[in-house]
């Protein structure tokens, strides 16, 4: 077990933050599930612009790869475009 007082904070900041990491991703993983669902056009294209948001976010706090963001934008617009 840690004995500096830092080591201490760090796994108290890593733990909160894991699971802030955690919830955020599973968040956003359930947003893609609902938008790839959804046959309405209007509806699909707000549900994507807050889906991009959550996936920059992600992408942005180093949560999930830039790539794998882009890669999950592009085929979300272009399957929203087909709608």
């Amino acid at each position: 077990m840690a004995n500096h007082q830092s080591a201490l904070k760090r796994i108290r900041s890593n733990e909160a933050k894991r699971l802030r990491n955690k919830y955020q991703h599973k968040t956003t993983r359930n947003a893609v599930r609902d938008l790839r669902a959804a046959e309405d056009k209007t509806d699909a294209e707000t549900k994507l612009g807050k889906v991009i948001s959550m996936l920059d976010k992600l992408a942005k706090n180093n949560i999930i790869h830039k790539n794998k963001a882009a890669n999950l934008k592009s085929k979300l617009t272009k399957q929203v475009a087909a709608l």
